[in-house]
């Protein structure tokens, strides 16, 4: 059955403001199977481009489960700094976030972030040891539905931007985001003066995109940024850095 184009619209428009299969299929009356076709790149009339993932009850964005916010924003913010998704077998996909050694609750709490964002009773969280690192690992189909930045090469020689759902998920929990890409790519340090410690905050990215998502996210959360070099962001006004470390503070 071809189904009229102004559902296609309707649903496209739905999917972009995050909501998701399920509920766009009862508001709309379109079949929840084409609306997940339709969310892939498939159009009326047509299959779809990317059959690889399957419903999956577990997944925010297919399924019915409710999406926490403040966890999701704070492991968006760590898979941008230091995550990729590699595909497996069987159309599988494994998470990796790679954490320095030295701040072991910053692991503990992104295995913590993965759990309260990937709700499965089977799943299994990995640690594999590197030299001075650790890779956080997690094995699931449906990442790319919560990570759509995944794509070819590194994220510094692409384009990276949020889609309208994850936006709306960092308006409403920027702090949480930003915490999550100062514990991968970023550090707060302490500046010397005459004997004096300034501290201040540092976020470091060769993605042009992923910086202008971390400047983004401390306008709306209300600090002031300065670019200290083409690569590096610096918050280090007193009040400002007060305002973060009530998010953030040293890594540990």
């Amino acid at each position: 059955m071809t189904r009229p184009f102004h559902e296609y619209d309707t649903v496209r428009e739905l999917v972009a403001s995050g909501m998701n299969d399920c509920a766009i299929s009862r508001q709309t009356g379109v079949p929840r199977t084409t609306v997940r076709d339709w969310r892939r790149g498939g159009e009326p009339g047509a299959k779809a481009v990317d059959r690889r993932r399957q419903f999956d009850a577990t997944c925010p964005l297919c399924g019915d489960v409710e999406l926490d916010h403040g966890w999701y924003a704070y492991l968006l913010g760590l898979y941008l700094g230091d995550g990729c998704l590699s595909e497996q077998a069987r159309n599988v996909f494994k998470l990796r976030i790679t954490l320095d050694l030295k701040y072991p609750e910053i692991i503990g709490e992104c295995g913590l972030a993965i759990a309260q964002v990937r709700k499965s009773s089977d799943q299994k969280i990995g640690r594999v040891p590197k030299i001075g690192c650790v890779e956080i690992t997690s094995y699931w189909k449906h990442w790319p539905c919560l990570f759509p930045q995944h794509g070819e090469g590194r994220k510094h020689l692409r384009k990276i931007e949020l889609v309208p759902w994850q936006q709306e998920i960092v308006d409403g929990y920027p702090a949480r985001l930003l915490r999550g890409l100062i514990h991968s790519d970023g550090c707060r340090g302490l500046n010397r003066v005459s004997g004096k410690g300034y501290p201040y905050y540092m976020f470091t990215n060769h993605s042009d995109g992923i910086r202008d998502i971390f400047c983004r996210a401390c306008d709306v959360y209300g600090v002031h940024w300065r670019k200290s070099s083409w690569k590096t962001i610096a918050i280090s006004r007193a009040a400002d850095v007060a305002k973060l470390d009530l998010e953030i503070g040293p890594k540990t």
